[in-house]
């Protein structure tokens, strides 16, 4: 899977991005953080779902170096929960659709998955399950972290590995 490419794109198609490889996890995110960047980006003007129907979102988390805006990066516009807060949510200004979120403290860049064309991969890990505020029932396919988990942790340094030596 590593010359795999995905295409995410925007709702109108002028911003596209590419994930390429195998992303680092495929996971869900229920924290707090994630919750208000979504609501905050899910209210703009014609945009696009990018929380699963329980509240969660649904990344694609890819090393910086194998994720990259392919068309219309001066689109792209950013938003953050607070002025101080380490992570970017850009928006497709074009048509107001979340495409990605990017922690400046981090070397991964996490893509909304209901962006990409196709299939994406299966949900590895669901994570902080504290913040989980949903009645639906809780899908049995992957493993649930109440916090964020040894298994992501790992999945990150083992990358940031990967990327030192190529």
């Amino acid at each position: 899977m590593a010359d795999d490419i995905l295409i995410s794109t925007c709702q109108c198609g002028k911003v596209q991005c590419q994930g390429v490889g195998r992303p680092i996890i495929s996971g869900v995110c229920y924290c707090d953080d994630c919750q208000a960047g979504a609501d905050t980006v899910e209210a703009l003007d014609g945009a696009a779902q990018v929380r699963d129907d329980d509240g969660g979102s649904h990344y694609l988390t890819y090393r910086d170096d194998r994720f990259s805006c392919t068309k219309g990066a001066d689109l792209l516009r950013a938003y953050k929960n607070r002025p101080d807060a380490p992570t970017d949510r850009m928006v497709a200004s074009c048509c107001n659709t979340a495409m990605f979120l990017k922690f400046s403290k981090g070397h991964w860049t996490s893509a909304y998955a209901r962006r990409f064309e196709g299939d994406a991969p299966s949900v590895e890990m669901r994570t902080q399950m504290q913040f989980r505020d949903s009645d639906l029932p809780l899908p049995d396919d992957a493993p649930n972290y109440q916090t964020f988990g040894v298994r992501l942790f790992w999945r990150l340094f083992t990358s940031r590995i990967a990327m030192i030596f190529g």
